[in-house]
């Protein structure tokens, strides 16, 4: 249960430096001290202690997370700390020390577990370790009072049941206010009397030994798979590309950051994608499970992810109606001509209204989504479908004899759906072509580092197929939901007005698109482009 406090984030940028017991610290502000440094004040040494907790085979550690329970120093609390995209900065997420469940007093606060699910998926942390660390700051200032870090000397003791039972020793070097130009020039200087600097992990780390170094349970390949290699390694890759991607997301999307939910429903896709053009090296009845529950998690983001774009779309086609000009011209029929002003704000009003009640429910629900057993079960499982995939005997063929035939069948596939398009037909087919494309991009995506250019070109191909059809959808629901909103009670005749130059226009962008995918599929699909497209795709 939430304890209504809201958390605190800082972003750490931090250099660590080994060194022994018997290291002096030099002058840090001398003549030969680090650069624009001309005053370390030293507080008063103090003691932290410190409770880390994890579960019990170190997730969080080996994902490079580190959540404490610290008492001493001005920040005493609840922390987390979580790896940003930088490698030397992470983000401190920040509770008060009387934060904790009341059922569970030893547990740590529920917004801080509740961030890490993903990862931990529903495992129980624990205590796992218990550091004291006897502390001196020096603060490094300039001439002009500016404080620009703070550098810690810290002698830590691992604590076994009270007893030290280890104890190393280092320096931390955290910006207050300097640049990352000048946080390593002090890093060298140091250095330079005998610290060493670079890879030092987290203190918890440390103490705990190699197992919260190893890697994490998913981690995305480094290196690509090989055409001679088996059919089945192409698969695992791509399991593994995008799981990690997913996990990752995950995590930004409990922090609330930009772009989160988008990304985690692609990476949702990319792997049930993967798991239908590779079905034939699987078993089915697996394959087939993992996708249904894969689709009903993109299916959860998309509730609240489409309204995002949805309305952004709406507001900013709202905004463009006095000017907007739907392509008739050359049939002698003028553009929009919408000359009030308040018309249009009212039509406004109408869109945020309607979308500020919806965005709300569709992020509660992606909430619980992502907190139900349902979900954590999916991550259970496509963590386990990373190591041990349930492979045929197909899979065990070489990529160069089986994987060329799964990606131009996509192809086929897409080609034969298009074939079937009607310019002046409904939306559904439409999208059912783009639902195909996507797939045959992810399959070509997911061979471009075994096949090359090849492969590259058809999936840079299939690209602009489904930017271009995403645009269509997008368009023909912006109309349908404008429909909608213009049918509603409070919408005056002028509103109601508006909305309906704003269904036409969306419809127009609709039509635009087929016209526009017409031309991108012929370049793509004739004698022309085979050369520049996947081997076979077009036979």
């Amino acid at each position: 249960m939430s304890s209504g406090v809201e958390p605190e984030t800082y972003r750490e940028v931090e250099r660590k430096l080994r060194v022994h017991a018997l290291y002096r610290l030099p002058d840090l502000a001398g003549d030969a001290g680090p650069e624009q440094i001309v005053l370390a004040v030293a507080r008063p040494p103090f003691v932290l202690t410190a409770e880390y907790f994890d579960t019990g085979d170190l997730r969080l550690a080996r994902s490079g997370i580190t959540l404490r329970r610290r008492e001493g120093g001005d920040d005493a609390g609840w922390h987390l700390k979580l790896p940003t995209e930088e490698q030397s900065t992470r983000d401190e997420i920040r509770l008060p020390l009387d934060v904790r469940p009341r059922s569970r007093p030893a547990q740590p606060p529920a917004e801080l577990l509740d961030l890490v699910l993903g990862v931990t998926r529903g495992v129980t942390v624990e205590p796992v370790a218990t550091l004291r660390t006897d502390r001196t700051a020096h603060e490094l200032m300039t001439a002009d009072g500016r404080l620009v870090a703070e550098l810690t000397d810290d002698s830590v003791s691992v604590l076994d049941a009270g007893r030290v039972a280890g104890k190393f020793r280092e320096l931390e070097v955290e910006s207050r206010d300097g640049t990352v130009d000048e946080i390593d020039a002090i890093v060298r200087y140091l250095v330079s009397s005998g610290a060493v600097a670079g890879g030092l992990p987290p203190k918890v780390v440390r103490a705990l030994g190699p197992a919260a170094t190893a890697a994490p349970d998913v981690v995305s390949p480094s290196g690509n798979v090989d055409e001679h290699d088996p059919a089945g390694a192409a698969l695992q890759a791509h399991l593994a590309r995008h799981t990690a991607a997913l996990l990752r997301q995950d995590l930004r999307v409990r922090r609330r950051l930009p772009d989160s939910v988008h990304q985690l429903r692609v990476a949702a896709r990319r792997l049930r994608s993967g798991l239908k053009v590779f079905a034939p090296l699987v078993d089915r009845e697996w394959a087939t499970s993992l996708a249904e529950e894969l689709a009903w998690v993109a299916g959860e983001l998309g509730q609240l992810r489409d309204r995002e774009v949805l309305e952004e779309r709406l507001l900013r086609d709202l905004a463009a109606i006095p000017s907007a000009r739907p392509g008739y011209e050359d049939q002698g029929v003028p553009g929009l001509d919408v000359t009030d002003a308040r018309d249009v704000a009212a039509a406004i009003s109408v869109v945020r209204r309607a979308f500020e009640d919806e965005e709300i429910q569709a992020a509660a629900s992606v909430d619980a989504a992502l907190n139900s057993s349902r979900y954590l079960a999916l991550l259970d499982s496509l963590v386990d479908a990373v190591h041990s995939p349930r492979l045929n005997e197909l899979a065990v063929e070489p990529c160069s004899r089986v994987l060329p035939g799964l990606v131009a069948d996509s192809w086929r596939k897409l080609a034969r759906a298009v074939k079937r398009l009607d310019p002046q037909g409904p939306d559904e087919p439409w999208h059912a072509v783009r639902i195909r494309a996507k797939r045959a991009r992810y399959a070509a995506e997911a061979v471009s580092g075994i096949f090359g250019k090849p492969a590259r070109a058809l999936a840079e191909d299939l690209e602009n197929v489904t930017e271009l059809l995403g645009d269509h959808q997008d368009s023909v629901i912006a109309a349908r939901t404008v429909r909608r909103l213009a049918a509603g009670r409070r919408v005056t005749g002028t509103t109601g007005f508006v909305l309906g130059l704003l269904h036409e226009l969306e419809r127009e962008h609709a039509r635009a698109d087929r016209f526009a995918f017409a031309a991108v599929w012929a370049d793509i699909s004739d004698d022309r482009g085979r050369s520049r497209s996947w081997p076979g795709a077009h036979g």
